[in-house]
């Protein structure tokens, strides 16, 4: 029997056994290897494109879908490309492969160590009880699921210091760029157009969980010796954090779109597959409603806007957006869909950010300029990149207030953004506009009261504020911006390090409420569209 190869990847390297039938991305998702597929395999968003090495004669013809997208003869789309013979060998590589930019830094804040694993003489000890012989170190796990990418830090939890932060893509990106697709792929057969009963829809919940799980585990390995890790805390947004815990996320996906478990809750880190400690725990913080999860919660732990006597807005930008505002009184939160136009994934010549994207953009004399993550050849422009042309084509008109462009904008060679890129873009920036206008209007504040607007994650860390201010995706307010980068992951540290201040969040999930705009608002559709355009 042939095998199919993914040299590219560790994994990969020995290629797993050819299935007659199968796609090239049902084989790499068996593998664990992320193929984006922003339509998680539907052939509609051309992001998979693999050039065949070797053994194209194995595989099915090239479909209409991918004529349509004008692919060359050694180019195919990984979930249009079948295994017709399984007799012989096929060699993959994949186009959009890269090392990503991921945001590991945070801002650490000092405060008293007081983790629930502790060391008593040579014995090591959970919330009490004995749970090992002290073997040289104690060690926690803060971890930050994203949609896109996964951080995770090893944590000293007898003096509470970081000893190595690891980054890597979310292979469960292979089942679409979003959440949405992939609360559709637990309901959904594609092939054969139906839902999936109960026992299927668990199966696939526990595929998308396993990805993920067998990914931590191989980083892990690289940089501690795993037994020695005794705490795990995971905060995510709603779909993330109950995919890591293998709980059905359908409910995220139907009216009125909120988690089957919105609760904090411990389970034994061993029976989710992580390969720790034996008696190491697993810690869920608890998430704040809809789609609005835990990684937003750790954000509003991080910068204190519980305790604060001034009203201030934190927003954390990806591919799920999400908002909050407020102070010690009271906190309103809202996310929306941000989809994946500021990730890349939606854009025709956009990547995420990999080494050769274009993270910066100047138009200067009608002459561009750009530099690329990793100063490499550029390979195609990445969300910072995207804000920035925005930004120049509206100030030195090649767009218009309507965003309307009279042609593709060229950047460099192969490199050009096209009007339905712009569509995209606007879109997903009218999104999250919307929710910070309406949450300040819920709350009863102007921009003037605001004292500060904190931006987290990865996307936020790194964009131009005042270019984000000039295409209306922040408020007209740089001076107020204070970028804190990875909110979410100190958030998940402190509640590792800190017993009380697991308590804090647990406490402050219970007084945000949060607001769903779009239920509100009957002209929700129209305040979108007048936020899309420029003023």
């Amino acid at each position: 029997m042939g095998r199919i190869y993914f040299p590219q990847f560790k994994k990969g390297k020995e290629g797993i056994p050819l299935k007659k039938g199968k796609t090239i991305l049902a084989h790499a998702r068996e593998l664990g290897i992320a193929i984006s597929s922003e339509c998680g395999g539907g052939g509609k968003c051309g992001k998979c494109t693999v050039r065949i090495e070797k053994g194209k004669q194995y595989l099915s013809s090239l479909t209409k879908i991918e004529k349509d997208f004008g692919l060359s003869k050694d180019l195919r789309l990984a979930c249009q490309a079948r295994v017709l013979d399984s007799k012989g060998n096929i060699l993959v590589y994949i186009k959009t492969f890269g090392e990503y930019s991921i945001l590991t830094e945070t801002r650490e804040k000092d405060i008293p160590l007081i983790p629930l694993v502790e060391r008593k003489g040579n014995k090591v000890y959970y919330d009490g009880k004995e749970v090992d012989v002290y073997r040289g170190g104690i060690y926690g796990l803060a971890i930050d699921l994203g949609t896109t990418t996964v951080v995770f830090s090893l944590v000293d939890l007898e003096r509470g210091t970081t000893l190595s932060t690891s980054a890597f893509k979310n292979p469960q990106v292979a089942y679409g760029n979003d959440v949405i697709s992939r609360i559709e792929y637990t309901m959904v057969d594609k092939e054969k157009i139906r839902y999936v009963d109960e026992s299927e829809k668990g199966r696939r919940v526990k595929e998308l969980q396993s990805k993920v799980i067998e990914a931590v585990n191989e980083e892990l390995e690289k940089i501690i010796e795993p037994s020695l890790v005794y705490e795990v805390v995971v905060v995510g947004n709603s779909t993330m954090r109950n995919l890591f815990f293998g709980i059905d996320i359908s409910s995220l996906g139907l009216i009125p779109y909120e988690p089957l478990k919105k609760e904090s809750f411990t389970m034994p880190a061993i029976s989710l597959g992580l390969k720790v400690n034996p008696n190491a725990r697993a810690y869920a913080p608890p998430l704040i409603g809809g789609h609005t999860g835990a990684d937003a919660l750790a954000d509003i732990l991080v910068i204190n806007m519980h305790k604060s006597d001034r009203v201030c807005m934190i927003i954390d930008i990806g591919t799920n957006g999400e908002v909050a505002l407020g102070n010690r009184e009271k906190i309103f939160t809202a996310s929306c869909a941000a989809g994946g136009a500021y990730e890349g994934t939606t854009i025709k010549c956009g990547v995420g950010a990999i080494e050769g994207a274009i993270a910066n953009v100047i138009i200067n004399d009608g002459r561009i300029e750009f530099s690329t993550i990793g100063n490499k050849p550029p390979r195609g422009i990445c969300g910072s990149g995207l804000i920035d042309l925005l930004a120049e084509m509206l100030n030195k008109g090649v767009m218009s207030r309507k965003a309307k462009i009279n042609a593709p904008f060229r950047i460099t060679d192969g490199i050009e953004v096209y009007q339905e890129d712009i569509y995209q873009l606007i879109t997903a920036k009218a999104g999250l506009r919307t929710d910070q206008d309406l949450l300040m209007k819920y709350y009863g504040v102007n921009l003037e009261d605001l004292e500060t607007i904190y931006l987290a994650g990865a996307f936020g860390n790194y964009i131009n504020a005042e270019n984000a201010v000039e295409i209306g995706l922040l408020p007209p307010a740089p001076e107020k911006v204070v970028k804190i980068g990875n909110g979410a992951l100190e958030g998940a540290r402190e509640m590792l390090i800190s017993k009380e201040k697991r308590k804090e969040a647990e406490f402050l999930a219970g007084m945000i409420t949060h607001v769903k705009p779009n239920e509100l608002e009957r002209d929700f559709e129209f305040i979108v569209a007048q936020n899309m355009y420029f003023k």
